[in-house]
């Protein structure tokens, strides 16, 4: 059972989209205003009313995307309002209001298990390291890094190619890119930087000599053994 949440300031009040009080899912509807985003109700999805003002919806639907909503944004509308509808009002979903209980249903399922998707595909957890790619963030630990955006690029370059042994030229060409016309010093300036901010998993970034870097994985975050991390 999921929890709505329903903006909706048509005249006359009623329900926004009806086939939602025929199912279980809790749903609660307050009025499309921006006052009342700041103490709204959490929710596993947010609804937006478009049915009587699109002009209003619209930019409802912006103020919540600069506000970083986490969870699926689906627009309720008439047919008629499905022309107006295009990719910058930046929602997830678009339904009728005419739509019966069991597509509703299906709509609500398949946006959480997408949004369920999607989180696990953006983190990524090893040897003591979470990496966020959606937010551009790392940890260890829990401790949270404070990395440039080259470090952050070159640190999940490494854990999304476990064990691989790349040369220096390697990593220039595929986390600065061919047009980056800097040596490949830089990426060695980059590995120290990265080893340093890692602190005691300074190990996971390995250097094999006269070859280039590796990023090391261990079991159960065990602490890694000691060996030559000169870059």
């Amino acid at each position: 059972m999921a929890q709505l949440l329903v903006l909706s300031s048509a005249p006359g009040g009623g329900a926004a989209l009806p086939a939602l009080e025929l199912l279980s899912h809790r749903t609660r509807q307050i009025p499309a205003e921006p006052a009342q985003l700041v103490n709204a109700p959490s929710a596993d999805i947010v609804f937006v009313d478009a049915r009587t003002d699109l002009v209003g919806a619209k930019s409802l639907c912006k103020i919540l995307g600069t506000t970083g909503l986490d969870v699926p944004l689906i627009l309720i509308v008439t047919e008629g309002g499905l022309t107006a509808v295009s990719p910058d009002w930046g929602v997830d979903d678009v339904i009728l209001v005419t739509a019966g209980p069991a597509e509703v249903d299906a709509r609500v399922r398949l946006a959480i298990g997408r949004m369920a998707k999607e989180q696990v595909s953006t983190r990524i957890q090893t040897s003591g390291i979470t990496i966020d790619e959606s937010s551009y963030s790392a940890k260890v630990h829990g401790r949270p890094l404070d990395l440039t955006y080259k470090e952050f690029q070159l640190l999940h370059f490494f854990a999304t190619h476990p064990s691989r042994v790349f040369t220096r030229e390697q990593l220039l060409s595929e986390v600065w890119g061919y047009d980056y016309f800097g040596g490949t010093r830089t990426v060695d300036v980059h590995v120290r930087r990265l080893r340093a901010k890692l602190g005691d998993l300074e190990q996971l970034i390995g250097t094999v000599r006269n070859v280039g870097y590796r990023f090391n994985v261990y079991e159960d975050d065990a602490p890694p053994p000691r060996e030559r991390a000169d870059a």
